[in-house]
C-alpha cells in the first residue's frame, strides 16, 4: 500500500473511532439524561435533585449527597435517596465536572468542589446542612468541615478518602492527564472500549460482595465514559493523594462532629490508611467498621447506613437541642 493509502486508512479508522465514541456518548446521554435542575454558581451550571416537598417543615434536616469518582447523583438514586427523602430534605448533586455539572476547564480541588457545593445551598436558602460523602467525596466534605465549619452541621463518610497513598493511580488515569495523549484516549478510545469493561470494573468497586441488581442501569455509570467527563475524573483521581498530603495535618482542628462508616472488606479506600488515620487524629469522631462489606457499602448495606445516619442526625439533634 502506498503512504496515500496508509495515510487515507489511518483518516478513515479515526474518524471511525471519533464517530462511535461520540455515539457512545450520545446514547449515554439520551439513556440517562439530567435528572434534576440546575443552579448557576459564578458561572459554572450545576445539576442536583432536591426531594423538597411543598409542605415540608421548615425544621426538616437537609442532608447533601455527594457521590464519588467515576459515577454522577445517580449514584444514590436507588440506595440513599429514596430511603432518606422521608425523614429529611435530600440534596445530591453532581460534583464539578462529573454527571451534569460544569468545571472550570483545569482541576478542581475538593476545597474549591466543597465552595461550590456551599455557594449552591446558599443559592437555595440553606445555609447549614448535613454532608454525606462516597469515597472520592470524603474529601469534599472533611475540606467543608475544615475551612467552613459554621456551615456544615456534621460530616457523613462513606469509606471516605481522607488521607494521601502510595502507588499512585491506574494506567489510563495517568495516561489520561497526559498532553495530546489525554485528550486522543478520552475521545477515540474510552467511550467504546469503556462500555466494554465497566462490568468489570464496577465488579472491583463492589468486592468482595456481589455488584446489586440493576446497578449498571439505574445508576449512568456510563455517562462518566464521556470524553469530557471522563478527563474531569481522572484528573480527580490523579491529584487527589498529593492534594490530601496538604490537608490531613489539620484534621485535628475539625470542629462539626464526624461519623466513618467503613467496609473491613474495602481494597478500593481500606480503612487502615483512610478512616483509621482520621480516628487516631479526631478521637471525638465515631468510626464504625462494616463486617465483610466493600467499597459499596451504601449499596450493599443500605438499611445499616440509613440507621447509623439517622442515629447521627438524631445525636445532632439532642445537643442542638440542649440549653
Amino acid at each position: 500500500m502506498s503512504a496515500t493509502g496508509i495515510l487515507t486508512a489511518i483518516v478513515v479508522i479515526l474518524v471511525l473511532l471519533a464517530g462511535g465514541s461520540a455515539y457512545s456518548a450520545y446514547r449515554a446521554e439520551v439513556s440517562h439524561p439530567a435528572a434534576g435542575q440546575f443552579v448557576d454558581v459564578n458561572g459554572l451550571s450545576i445539576h442536583y435533585v432536591d426531594t423538597a416537598k411543598q409542605n415540608d417543615s421548615p425544621q426538616k434536616p437537609t442532608i447533601v449527597l455527594l457521590h464519588g469518582a467515576s459515577t454522577s447523583l445517580l449514584d444514590f438514586k436507588p440506595s440513599l435517596q429514596p430511603k432518606l427523602s422521608g425523614q429529611y430534605r435530600v440534596i445530591a448533586i453532581d460534583r464539578p465536572g462529573m454527571g451534569y455539572s460544569d468545571t472550570h476547564g483545569r482541576w478542581m480541588t475538593p476545597l474549591e468542589q466543597a465552595e461550590v457545593v456551599l455557594a449552591a445551598l446558599s443559592a437555595l436558602d440553606i445555609n447549614n446542612a448535613i454532608w454525606v460523602g462516597h469515597s472520592w467525596a470524603g474529601a469534599v466534605v472533611l475540606a467543608a468541615m475544615q475551612d467552613y465549619p459554621e456551615q456544615v452541621d456534621g460530616g457523613v463518610l462513606l469509606a471516605g478518602a481522607t488521607h494521601p497513598w502510595e502507588g499512585g493511580v491506574k494506567l489510563d488515569s495517568r495516561l489520561a492527564n497526559m498532553p495530546v495523549i489525554g485528550t486522543l484516549l478520552a475521545r477515540l478510545i474510552v467511550p467504546l472500549a469503556g462500555r466494554l469493561i465497566v462490568e468489570d470494573a464496577v465488579k472491583g468497586v463492589f468486592e468482595p460482595e456481589p455488584v446489586t441488581p440493576g446497578y449498571l442501569e439505574e445508576t449512568g455509570v456510563r455517562l462518566s465514559i464521556r470524553p469530557n467527563t471522563f478527563l474531569n475524573n481522572a484528573a480527580d483521581l490523579y491529584h487527589l493523594s498529593d492534594w490530601l498530603e496538604t490537608r490531613y495535618q489539620g484534621y485535628s482542628e475539625i470542629t462539626p462532629p464526624l461519623l466513618m462508616l467503613s467496609g473491613d472488606a474495602d481494597e478500593v479506600v481500606p480503612a487502615w490508611n483512610h478512616a483509621k488515620r482520621v480516628a487516631a487524629q479526631l478521637p471525638q469522631a465515631q468510626w464504625i467498621s462494616l463486617e465483610g462489606a466493600g467499597h459499596a457499602l451504601h449499596h450493599t448495606r443500605t438499611d445499616t447506613v440509613i440507621s447509623h445516619i439517622n442515629a447521627f442526625v438524631q445525636s445532632l439533634t439532642r445537643h442542638n437541642n440542649e440549653p
